[in-house]
């Protein structure tokens, strides 16, 4: 019996996903557990495993395509068995055959997905068939694709198909002197127009206010210097950065000040009893917050790799999505330090209230003491927070709170 591929769900706001990479083509043998391809949300990237053995007796997109979620993407079963009732536009569930309309791709007039076909000239009759993400970037780039020779099913015009024909015209123009000979230009990609919105949004809506303030490092150093120790004779059990140590520090802030560890959700605030760190991570597909649940209740070995791990899923791609929703954590920390940042205004991860960030270290002129002076390696720290839930009072407050656990660290 034929079984169809589903392209799966991928949490609660995942409406589409695309197919990055086939590792098999149609005809070949698979077996459970194998991977028969890669894809992407806006978010993140996935495998899917072959759910039975069997023939991969039909392929219904190809790298490249945007499909709505629980739709059919192949077929598997024995040779000469028919794929007609699983063909795109229709998607099982509970074994029962229902039509899927391309709007949950585009919010447009509903076509079947897969066929898309768009009436290019009604008076002549003539068709095009060109998927819903394909048009969007030929018109926004005011590409004519009406003689566009489709990669995709049936000849079908996708994604890829006008980023070949964009190129092509660019080099055409530099070849012949005229605009556009300066520069390039890329369409963005799902993680870029989702980040763009949401600092957008955040900027938009709400009173953002951000403080500065310097916390002496000088407990933090001789902390990390001993772990290098420990880590190099043997008796370290974690490579606990800077950065953990500072996150530490922030939790235990939290906790005094727990109106800090919020959402403004309009008409009321709603105050967490836990504290949900938010981690800002740059990837190569854009800035993700992975979040640490629970972070209040570990110790500092455990909270510094549970730090590694999420960066690293975050990394390579295997994030667990409902980790890098911005409801999903309390308060996000933003580390620029490393890049050698001194003073920045982060913007805050809605509906959160507030967002640190942390800066690199500065070695300032300070009394010592006895008419002595000398240089003291200072960390800069700012504090973004929206003036809607919190005052300013509770916010610098807030921020001395972290100075003063840092400047007290001790392991």
């Amino acid at each position: 019996m034929a079984t169809p591929v589903i392209m799966p769900k991928q949490g609660q706001s995942v409406e589409t996903c695309i197919i990055t990479k086939w590792f098999k083509k149609k005809g070949d043998a698979v077996t459970t557990g194998e991977i028969l391809f890669s894809y992407e949300t806006d978010k993140a990237a996935f495998d899917v495993e072959s759910p039975v053995d069997g023939t991969l007796l039909e392929l219904f997109f190809n790298d490249g395509d945007e499909v709505p979620v629980l739709t059919n993407v192949a077929v598997i079963g024995e040779p000469g068995e028919t794929t007609e009732s699983f063909r795109p536009g229709e998607k099982v569930i509970s074994g029962s055959i229902l039509p899927e309309p391309s709007s949950l791709i585009t919010g447009e007039q509903p076509v079947f997905a897969g066929s898309s076909e768009v009436l290019v000239n009604p008076n002549a009759g003539t068709k095009v068939r060109i998927s819903p993400r394909a048009k969007r970037l030929a018109e926004s780039k005011d590409l004519n694709y009406n003689n566009l020779k489709g990669s995709g099913p049936q000849g079908r015009i996708i994604f890829r198909d006008i980023e070949k024909a964009l190129a092509g015209k660019q080099h055409a123009e530099t070849e012949a002197g005229e605009p556009g000979y300066e520069y390039s230009e890329q369409p963005l990609s799902n993680v870029r127009k989702l980040i763009a919105r949401a600092m957008h949004l955040s900027l938009q809506n709400s009173a953002q206010v951000t403080h500065h303030m310097s916390a002496d490092v000088r407990q933090l150093l001789e902390a990390r210097k001993k772990i290098k120790e420990n880590l190099a004779d043997g008796t370290g059990k974690q490579d606990i950065t800077l950065n953990d140590m500072v996150c530490w520090c922030v939790i235990r802030a939290l906790r005094k000040y727990p109106q800090i560890n919020s959402h403004f959700l309009d008409d009321r605030i709603k105050t967490f009893h836990k504290v949900h760190l938010g981690i800002a991570v740059d990837t190569t597909r854009g800035l993700m917050v992975p979040v640490i649940k629970n972070a209040d209740e570990m110790d500092l070995i455990t909270l510094s790799e549970e730090l590694w791990s999420v960066a690293d899923a975050s990394r390579e791609g295997s994030i667990n999505p409902e980790l890098i929703q911005s409801t999903a954590a309390s308060f996000t920390v933003s580390n620029l330090g490393s890049y050698g940042v001194e003073m920045f205004t982060p913007v805050i991860n809605l509906p959160q209230c507030a967002i640190l960030g942390v800066c690199t270290i500065v070695n300032r002129p300070a009394d010592m003491g006895n008419g002595i002076f000398g240089f003291v390696p200072y960390m800069g720290l700012s504090l973004t927070y929206d003036h809607r839930a919190i005052d300013g009072g509770p916010a610098t407050l807030f921020l001395k709170e972290i100075k003063k656990q840092i400047e007290k660290f001790a392991m």
